[in-house]
């Protein structure tokens, strides 16, 4: 039995939400009018793999696909949660790789109902912000060869590399716990992981951010290169992290990732 089991309806402005709740997280569904591309997004917020920005990266980017005609699925994926940062402590199922395979239940789960949420099960993506974007590009690779291999990924700002120096030291805490081994660090480090069926990848990040280090996105964009992957790095001078798609916690600059990556979206999907 698929573990997404119970649905709620509810009015969200001018969308309709389904609430989805499975065992630790809670999938979403922000459906728009009219959806002409049949594309849907799932939606994968940051926090460091400790919590979750379901507001600035969850559903207000929900809220502006909807606006643009494209189905948004905002997915609370687990993670270590509040007492694992303060106390250093882990509870059960929270460790990885239970987000993960959140992520690959989501998959599954809204394209085995396309039907249902007139979409196109073949125009399926994902789109992760800081911890979030590692976590969509670790399951790009992951699903690799799989029919759940997403047929895009956005990565905003992500965490890419958890053994470079420019690691996110506090999403490896969060996602690997105290104590890690150079294997485990090997294979949750996504620039080491690209595969030749990588779908396509959008890929933003601003040179002032004070969060993650830049670097984290140059390497992936490096690997994307090198192994042929379809993809557009956008790299802004400012910005900063943790904006999504709020024009009020970024610059000028920045925000004009939207309608960049609507633009790519459109191009691909043709």
């Amino acid at each position: 039995m698929h573990r997404f089991i119970k649905l709620l309806i509810l009015p969200v402005f001018s969308c309709a939400a389904v609430t989805i709740h499975a065992h630790n997280n809670r999938l979403t569904a922000f459906l728009p009018e009219n959806n002409p591309t049949g594309a849907a997004v799932i939606v994968c917020p940051g926090g460091s793999y400790f919590w979750l920005d379901s507001d600035y990266e969850g559903v207000r980017v929900a809220h502006w696909l909807n606006d643009n005609g494209i189905a948004a699925f905002v997915l609370r994926y687990r993670h270590a949660g509040w007492a694992a940062f303060a106390y250093h402590i882990r509870t059960g199922g929270r460790s990885f790789p239970a987000g993960y395979k959140d992520l690959t239940e989501a998959l599954a789960y809204v394209r085995n109902n396309a039907q249902r949420f007139k979409i196109d099960p073949r125009k399926v993506g994902c789109m992760g912000f800081s911890a979030g974007g590692h976590l969509v590009m670790h399951a790009a690779g992951q699903l690799s060869g799989s029919a759940l291999l997403p047929d895009f990924i956005v990565a905003c700002y992500p965490v890419v590399s958890m053994t470079h120096p420019c690691t996110h030291k506090r999403s490896r805490r969060g996602l690997l716990g105290e104590f890690h081994t150079r294997k485990m660090r090997d294979s949750l480090s996504v620039e080491k992981h690209i595969k030749k069926d990588c779908p396509p990848v959008f890929l933003m990040n601003c040179a002032d951010d004070p969060v993650v280090d830049p670097y984290n996105s140059v390497l992936l964009d490096s690997a994307l290169t090198a192994n042929n992957i379809s993809h557009i790095y956008l790299r802004y001078k400012t910005g900063g992290h943790g904006f999504g798609t709020t024009r009020e916690k970024t610059t000028a600059e920045a925000i004009q990732w939207k309608e960049r990556f609507l633009s790519w979206l459109h191009n691909i999907l043709k």
